[in-house]
C-alpha cells in the first residue's frame, strides 16, 4: 500500500476558526426549524454569535502576531549573598555617621619664663682687635761698685690693652764687657749688642702697668755704660750722656 502522506499539523487558531465555522452552521440550521421562537431568542443567539466571533479574531490576531503582547519579566529571586543570615540573638549594628570633632584652636605659647643671660656676649671674630700702645723703657743705674754696675730697665704700657711680647736691646760700647745676673728676661749676645726678649715671670705688660729688666755689665760705669737702649725700636729715657 502506498503510504499515507503525513497530515499537515492543524494550530490553535485552524481549529478555532474550524469549531466557529461548526457552531454558525448549526445555528444557522437550528433557526429555521424553530417557528415558534421568541425574538428574545434570536437575539440571544446572534449575540452569542457575534461574542463568538469576535473572540475568536483577537485571538487569531494575538496568535498571528505573539511580538506585540509584553513579555511579562518577573525579578529573579535574591541570593543568599545578598539576603544573608543574620546572627541569632545579636542585633545588627546601624552605621552611625562620624562625629565631627569640633576644630581645636592652638593656644598662644606660654610666655617665657628664663631669665636673661647676665654675661656679656661673645665678641664676634669679625671684630677688629684693639691695638695696643708703645711701650716705653727707662734706663737706670741701679748699683755702681769699683769693677761693675747694676743697670735696670723698666718697661711701662701707658694703654689698657696688654703686650705679651716685647724686645729690648741694649749696646755696650765694647765687645769685651760681659751681662751677667740677668732677671725678669733671658739675654743673648751679638757682639756688642745685647738683646733681651721676656721670660715666664715677666711675659705680659698688663695695661697701664710696667716690668723691670735687672742686669749686672762686669765693668766700670767709666767707660763701660751702654751707648745705646731701645724697647721694641723705641729709644729708653735715662742714658747716662
Amino acid at each position: 500500500m502506498p503510504a499515507t502522506p503525513p497530515q499537515p499539523r492543524r494550530t490553535a487558531a485552524i481549529i478555532l476558526l474550524d469549531r466557529i465555522v461548526a457552531i454558525a452552521a448549526a445555528v444557522r440550521r437550528a433557526l429555521p426549524g424553530r417557528g415558534d421562537g421568541s425574538r428574545a431568542t434570536w437575539v440571544a443567539l446572534i449575540a452569542a454569535l457575534g461574542v463568538l466571533v469576535a473572540t475568536a479574531v483577537s485571538i487569531i490576531g494575538v496568535l498571528r502576531t505573539p511580538e506585540r503582547l509584553a513579555p511579562v519579566t518577573l525579578a529573579p529571586p535574591p541570593s543568599a549573598e545578598q539576603v544573608g543570615t543574620p546572627q541569632v540573638g545579636t542585633p545588627r549594628a546601624q552605621a552611625r555617621p562620624a562625629a565631627t570633632s569640633p576644630t581645636r584652636s592652638t593656644p598662644p605659647p606660654a610666655p617665657s619664663t628664663t631669665e636673661p643671660s647676665t654675661s656679656a656676649p661673645a665678641p664676634t671674630a669679625s671684630a677688629a682687635a684693639p691695638t695696643p700702645a708703645a711701650l716705653r723703657g727707662d734706663f737706670a743705674i741701679a748699683e755702681n761698685a769699683l769693677l761693675s754696675y747694676g743697670a735696670a730697665v723698666t718697661i711701662s704700657n701707658r694703654g689698657p690693652v696688654p703686650v705679651t711680647r716685647w724686645t729690648l736691646v741694649v749696646t755696650l760700647p765694647r765687645d769685651s764687657l760681659r751681662v751677667t745676673s740677668v732677671e725678669g728676661a733671658r739675654a743673648s749676645q751679638n757682639g756688642a749688642v745685647w738683646t733681651f726678649v721676656p721670660d715666664g715671670s715677666a711675659g705680659q705688660v698688663a695695661g697701664s702697668a710696667s716690668v723691670q729688666v735687672t742686669f749686672r755689665v762686669n765693668g766700670s760705669t767709666v767707660g763701660s755704660a751702654p751707648t745705646a737702649c731701645t724697647i721694641d725700636g723705641v729709644a729708653c729715657t735715662g742714658l747716662p750722656d
